[in-house]
């Protein structure tokens, strides 16, 4: 689909390396795809099923890895799984004069117009969960295609989520420009602070005394939450891993 249709339509180079943070990753593992109990993976959506081999077989719509690189000895057929991903940040509460409000035409230059014919998942999700009496505070349009609830760090989240298989998405429209607005001016003009957020700073100069000091914060009030810190260390820093200091509420903890 390209930047024909589907989501990859929003993905204008312009715009995503005009914002304040932007990460792509990709993630390849093994999975299962036939063990000994005759299971298998779900077919490829677009493609017929085939029955299930008792011996290894290269996946139809997966690369082929040999049995003997899999843990599982019940797995008789293995294949590639390939995820990509990319985490784009806009900070339009800071460049917008302390407005809130937010569209995908704001943020990418462009709508979605149409769905991809190759996808068998084609989502949006906007966070509405409310904050204290915000709930009633908050428009986002058009109306969504349903509402789903999860429980994400402790917290229950309630997002508006937007199906781009839906015929009904842009029967009433060409094109799909989701938009969140405020009813009326916040009383207060600081966004909400997360339950887990961090903040990171450099310190020091030269290579003798430069730093960089990572601060991990957990607002919640008994829960604690596994952490997995990543660093993007700038190119005029040279890391010393025996330098590691790590303080938890007050006290150094020695790297194992």
């Amino acid at each position: 689909c390209c930047l024909q249709a589907g989501l990859a339509v929003l993905l204008k180079a312009e715009r995503l390396f005009h914002s304040s943070y932007h990460s792509q990753a990709v993630h390849i593992r093994p999975v299962c795809r036939v063990s000994a109990g005759l299971s298998s993976l779900p077919e490829h959506p677009k493609r017929k099923p085939k029955a299930a081999l008792s011996h290894c077989k290269g996946s139809h719509w997966f690369a082929q890895l040999p049995c003997g690189g899999f843990t599982d000895a019940s797995c008789l057929a293995v294949s590639w799984e390939l995820r990509q991903t990319l985490t784009v940040v806009f900070d339009f509460f800071s460049s917008g004069q302390g407005k809130k409000d937010w569209s995908l035409f704001k943020m990418f230059s462009r709508t979605l117009t149409d769905t991809c014919p190759l996808a068998s998942q084609s989502k949006v999700y906007v966070d509405i969960s409310p904050k204290n009496k915000e709930k009633e505070l908050l428009e986002v349009s058009p109306p969504p295609t349903s509402v789903h609830e999860a429980i994400v760090q402790g917290e229950k989240k309630t997002y508006a989520v937007y199906d781009l298989l839906s015929p009904s998405l842009f029967n009433t429209s060409r094109s799909l420009n989701v938009q969140l607005k405020w009813k009326r001016p916040q009383d207060s003009s600081e966004m909400p602070i997360p339950t887990l957020h961090a903040q990171r700073y450099v310190g020091g100069y030269g290579l003798q005394t430069g730093e960089i000091c990572t601060l991990i914060y957990n607002t919640h009030p008994y829960r604690a939450f596994p952490v997995i810190l990543l660093e993007t260390v700038p190119w005029y820093l040279r890391l010393y891993v025996h330098t590691l200091t790590i303080i938890t509420k007050g006290k150094e903890n020695k790297p194992s």
